[in-house]
């Protein structure tokens, strides 16, 4: 018989579920309360179940416990960067970016072991697409990283904010992802809200109108990198099936459907995407749009030449971007010394 992972499961299917096995459905929230407030990782921690329901629970379910921490790296600021091992030995990593004067406990985690997009300044994407992960592996690792957080409780201090910007292309798993995301966000778990959960695009054009229609309260964020298909052509070839006019039409459909504001992210690459006539270009695409650009200066590489532009040029990009009035911040810079930083995620080959 396979057992059911209670952790690839939202609180009402946890509830279904041991209905269907002929427990009282009240049991079912108390073990998804025991997982998500209180961390438990086994039924012998829950200490008001009955022994003979704990025994056989065991026999027919588990709370996975999949990711293996193989290594820990952290920087001097808080960053944290987790190397997990998966059950089939496939490696995955996330992040924790402490930013503890605003209150906030922000984690980034992937979707993917590996990723298909094949972007052309991200090490994630060079090391090719293995798998999916499951709702359960993508929930496991956020309360991995509660479970490490923590201090003498389970929860405090509590995760705030979930970016999937990880390794993997989130829209590419899509009911994985938005399965996980309805089990973190749920007030009865870990209740991290909705509009502090990211989920970062390449572009996939159906998933994003796919998504509008969900109208989930979520950020969306786009990485787009240029504001012309000439140069997103090099840089991220899934513009090459869904161009940057048809991009923008999902954005926009989106935007009507959801009235949420959309997050444009740009990498800025050293003489490659960072003039000043590529900033008023994208200045001019996204003009009268509900939106925000990210300005993220690149993050090195080993195995590609692209550099970073000076703090001069970024500045100057932002500004040309704000005196068009379009929203502009530039990302700051936490965890790159030890990889943890946008698009230095890498999957470990078995």
């Amino acid at each position: 018989m396979k057992k059911q992972d209670l952790k690839s499961l939202t609180r009402n299917e946890l509830i279904s579920w041991f209905a269907k096995e002929g427990y009282p459905k009240f049991r079912g929230k108390q073990v998804f309360n025991w997982i998500y407030k209180n961390g438990a990782q086994d039924f012998d921690e829950m200490t008001n179940l009955p022994s003979n329901m704990q025994e056989d629970l065991k026999e027919k379910s588990f709370i996975s416990n999949n990711l293996i921490l193989k290594d820990v790296f952290s920087a001097s600021d808080g960053t944290t960067k987790y190397l997990w091992s998966l059950s089939d030995c496939e490696t995955i990593e996330g992040v924790y970016l402490p930013f503890v004067k605003d209150g906030r406990h922000s984690i980034c985690i992937s979707s993917q072991v590996g990723c298909a997009m094949k972007c052309s300044f991200c090490a994630t994407g060079n090391d090719g697409y293995v798998r999916d992960l499951t709702p359960g592996e993508i929930v496991e690792q956020v309360t991995n990283i509660q479970r490490s957080i923590s201090k003498e409780e389970f929860g405090e201090p509590r995760i705030s904010n979930v970016v999937f910007m990880g390794m993997g292309e989130p829209l590419d798993n899509m009911d994985s992802v938005l399965k996980a995301i309805n089990i973190i966000n749920d007030e009865k778990g870990m209740d991290i809200g909705m509009r502090r959960i990211t989920v970062s695009t390449s572009g996939i054009v159906p998933k994003i109108r796919e998504l509008a229609n969900i109208e989930m309260q979520l950020v969306l964020a786009i990485s787009l990198n240029s504001p012309n298909n000439f140069l997103r052509d090099s840089l991220m070839p899934i513009n090459k099936k869904y161009p940057i006019e048809e991009l923008i039409k999902a954005v926009k459909y989106y935007i009507e459907k959801t009235n949420r504001r959309v997050t444009f992210e740009y990498v800025l690459i050293d003489e490659l995407n960072d003039s000043k006539e590529l900033a008023f270009e994208l200045a001019g695409l996204l003009k009268g749009l509900l939106c925000h650009v990210n300005l993220i200066p690149l993050n090195p590489v080993d195995q590609f030449n692209f550099k970073s532009p000076s703090k001069k040029v970024v500045n100057e990009f932002r500004d040309i971007l704000e005196s068009k009035g379009i929203e502009t911040t530039i990302r700051q810079e936490r965890g790159k010394n030890i990889e943890a930083a946008c698009g230095q995620l890498r999957h470990l080959k078995k």
